[in-house]
């Protein structure tokens, strides 16, 4: 599943006790736009690719394919740096149960965000997902001990009015499916809040690593009770959905190490034209007016939200994950 990056977010300067990580690539803010807006094609094509298999396939199955793909990816990306000796293992944490916790939200996002595709249109259960910094606000506190100010949570509210502008519940309109991206977008955010408590123990390809792992031995645990033999057509796209959306936030790293999380953030927002354009090109759907008012509301919050990150100055750090789902 992936629609992600609604929101970057800047994560606290790691403490000199900390084990040293690759530093931001310096200030490349044409770079980094250019990597986002790609990233963005990369995974709206991923999702709209996940939306065709899983009308043949269960959302479990179809997870599972896609973090086979995923798993395999970070196998060879962890040989290759075995093979010529840069750093330490990819395998080796410091805080192993931070990063199965990490893990576990992810899958749990991803498998409601793929359930949720069955009904909804792709760019609709993306804009959905990005409701994610909503939570991540209020995770913020009990987690990370942060303070969050009126505006932040004035931002929050708007944000989930634009939710429920695309949703619309009690009206004929509404579909009790659109509540799977709502939870996705909770899971998201815990993995985005966990991915903060990580910063600075662990590389970014270790905390990769560790979610490719998790995620793959959790989904073989599932996948037998939900098995259908796939045919080789759909093993390709699996593996596809997987490559892609794996390629996607490996862009979406290298993007932030070259420009702040506030100056990229913006751009994120085009996953959800991609999302569209493939959705009406591959699937006939067309977003209608309440869609396209949710998704400037939404917007809005989320621009603003990062325009208040940007007033606190924190950097943002190499690695981070953008809101609104792995997948």
């Amino acid at each position: 599943m992936t629609p992600v990056a609604s929101l970057t977010l800047p994560l606290a300067a790691a403490p000199s006790a900390r084990p040293a990580l690759p530093a931001v690539l310096g200030d490349q803010p044409l770079r980094g736009i250019a990597l986002v807006v790609i990233s963005t094609v990369f995974l709206s094509s991923s999702d709209a690719t996940a939306k065709f298999l899983t009308g043949q396939l269960s959302g479990i199955e179809v997870a599972w394919l896609r973090y086979t793909g995923f798993l395999a990816v970070m196998l060879v990306a962890a040989l290759v740096r075995a093979r010529l000796k840069r750093g330490a293992s990819p395998f080796r944490s410091a805080r192993p149960g931070l990063q199965v916790v990490r893990g576990v939200a992810l899958v749990g996002s991803a498998l409601l965000f793929l359930a949720g595709l069955r009904s909804l249109p792709v760019a609709e259960i993306t804009a959905i997902a990005f409701v994610s910094p909503i939570f991540v606000t209020a995770l913020s506190i009990p987690v990370l001990g942060e303070k969050v100010g009126a505006r932040r949570w004035a931002a929050a509210f708007v944000g989930l009015i634009g939710v429920l502008i695309i949703v619309r519940p009690g009206t004929s309109a509404f579909q009790t499916a659109a509540l799977l991206p709502i939870v996705s977008a909770l899971f998201w955010a815990a993995a985005l809040v966990v991915t903060r408590k990580i910063n600075g123990y662990d590389a970014p390809q270790t905390t990769m690593t560790w979610s490719a792992i998790v995620g793959f031995l959790i989904l073989s645990a599932l996948v037998p009770f939900v098995w259908e033999t796939p045919n080789l057509t759909q093993v390709a796209v699996g593996a596809a959905i997987g490559l892609i959306s794996t390629a996607g936030h490996w862009i979406v790293t290298i993007a932030y190490r070259h420009a702040p999380a506030s100056t990229l953030v913006p751009f994120s927002y085009s996953q959800i034209i991609w999302a569209g354009l493939l959705g009406f090109l591959f699937f006939g759907t067309v977003p209608n007016a309440y869609m396209g008012l949710g998704v400037l509301v939404i917007c809005g919050s989320g621009l603003y939200t990062a325009h208040r990150e940007r007033m606190r100055r924190v950097p943002a750090p190499t690695g981070v994950l953008p809101a609104g789902g792995v997948r």
